[in-house]
């Protein structure tokens, strides 16, 4: 089956989560209200964000589904933050994980969303889409 080369695509197809142009570089301080939180993954259309402390680094990951079990639980999102309602496990990869091995950690773990560390912090993240359009050789413009 002929390969298409499309623009932006590096030669042989993208091997390395560090090569995708992640959609989302939402990363959330701890203290942020969770409301705020919320309000900004609904704005975004992200459907969650890594969150860190005041030096940067990398401890929980808050999602929609946290915010939504908070108000499930009756929590007044406006006196929760960020790391009240996130959850603590912190499942990352770097920028040099393959691409394969991050959509089995995704598959795996059931994730939505995956944080990329760059240098020790997280940069950004990337989602599924992300993935799917890196495997099928779409490259970081949309023409």
């Amino acid at each position: 089956m002929p390969t298409e080369i499309r623009p932006g695509v590096p030669v042989g197809g993208f091997k390395t989560v560090g090569q995708i142009h992640a959609t989302n570089d939402l990363v959330i301080n701890r203290k942020q209200n969770a409301l705020a939180v919320a309000v900004e993954l609904l704005t975004d259309h992200i459907p969650g964000a890594p969150v860190v402390d005041e030096k940067g680094e990398f401890i929980g990951f808050v999602s929609e589904f946290d915010i939504l079990r908070a108000l499930e639980a009756g929590k007044d999102l406006n006196k929760l933050t960020a790391e009240d309602v996130m959850a603590k496990d912190r499942i990352a990869v770097t920028d040099d994980t393959t691409i394969d091995q991050a959509v089995k950690l995704m598959e795996e773990k059931r994730l939505l969303n995956l944080p990329v560390k760059k240098d020790g912090k997280v940069a950004y993240s990337v989602t599924r889409h992300d993935l799917l359009r890196a495997w099928i050789g779409l490259g970081v413009s949309f023409e």
